[in-house]
């Protein structure tokens, strides 16, 4: 496997660590008692240091939705066919989706980009940025060449770089594909020399037997590739288990932070991707907001490895990009809170001494 491109690995920009602590002392002095709101206050300190401003804010969020299919579909680990990956792309850009409705009801931009699906020809309004039509079945093989890992990476960086040269000062990074559960447990049980039965959940609606073959699938894969012995790099995990999509979620995280531009990650599949980015240039993790805790097993375990704190736990499990969508106001209202209420001074309301 020949090693990641040097863009991947170059180390990004430090947070602006002297806002950060004008932030915090700030946060000292508003008419609240300290601490009292939570993780809040310390989102706001976060994006003031990642702004490099006094008050920041999320102006011009832009939601990126990388899609790709795969080929361990082939193995019945799925309750739904590769199809509809393809016809979802279409609900996308015609505004039924989930995502779509939390994006136009929040003004963001919604950028959606076949990666690597099955389509010949993807619906009006999708941005096509492909190499190949859907992963090779890692159960006998590959998933990827190091050509498509690569075109997948730069193919996140693309859809980053139109994004930013837009005015994003946020991305909000999604995905869409059949079976791609599976390809980010077998991503997540390698990185982490985890149990893959501990990781494997319900994916697009499995029940016990389903599940119970899918963690066969995934655990005779992860053998007969070499990666259930621990040590394995992003890079050789991503070629053997990973997905287009999923290397493009690498892409755009990494190019974002070049770039200063905070990422808001969404439930188990970004996770799981930020988890290789991650392992793959740490200063990355600055970068790095997570929106929620889903419902899928692993993602609990891909949280504590990155240290993450998540904002919420409403028992998501879509995917898409929606529970980082759902967290855009949080965000919002805590730099809202942080530029806009009155310190103790200004009030002329005491302070605790």
């Amino acid at each position: 496997m020949s090693e990641f491109p040097k863009w991947v690995t170059a180390v990004p920009p430090r947070p602006d660590l002297n806002t950060e602590t004008r932030a915090r002392e700030r946060q000292a002095r508003l008419t609240k008692p300290a601490g009292s709101l939570g993780q809040l206050e310390e989102l706001a300190i976060r994006l003031a240091g990642l702004s490099g401003s006094d008050r920041p804010s999320v102006a011009a969020p832009h939601i990126l939705i990388f899609a790709g299919d795969h080929g361990i579909t082939a193995e019945g680990v799925s309750a739904y066919p590769s199809e509809v990956t393809g016809q979802m792309l279409a609900n996308f850009v015609s505004g039924g989706a989930a995502i779509s409705v939390l994006a136009r009801e929040q003004g963001a931009a919604l950028q959606v980009i076949d990666t690597g699906t099955l389509l010949q020809n993807p619906p009006a309004g999708v941005h096509s940025d492909k190499i190949a039509r859907g992963t090779r079945n890692f159960r006998r093989e590959d998933a990827l060449t190091a050509e498509e890992l690569f075109h997948g990476l730069d193919a996140g960086r693309n859809a980053a770089t139109r994004a930013i040269n837009d005015g994003a000062d946020l991305l909000i990074l999604g995905e869409m594909g059949i079976g791609n559960t599976s390809s980010a447990t077998a991503l997540a049980a390698a990185l982490l020399d985890g149990d893959v039965a501990a990781l494997t959940g319900a994916g697009t609606g499995l029940n016990a037997d389903g599940i119970s073959h899918k963690t066969r699938m995934i655990t005779e894969s992860l053998t007969f590739h070499e990666l259930d012995r621990g040590g394995a790099s992003a890079a050789d995990v991503l070629l053997k288990v990973g997905g287009h999509e999923i290397s493009a979620l690498v892409g755009a995280a990494i190019t974002a932070a070049h770039e200063r531009v905070p990422v808001l990650v969404d439930g188990f599949i970004c996770s799981a991707a930020m988890l290789a980015a991650v392992s793959t240039n740490p200063a990355l993790r600055d970068w790095l907001l997570f929106s929620h805790r889903s419902t899928e097993h692993g993602h609990a375990a891909i949280l504590t490895a990155l240290n993450a704190e998540p904002l919420f736990d409403l028992g998501l499990r879509l995917g898409e990009g929606s529970g980082a969508a759902l967290a855009l106001p949080l965000l919002r209202l805590a730099c809202a809170l942080h530029n806009e209420m009155a310190t103790f001074d200004s009030a002329g309301v005491s302070s605790i001494s």
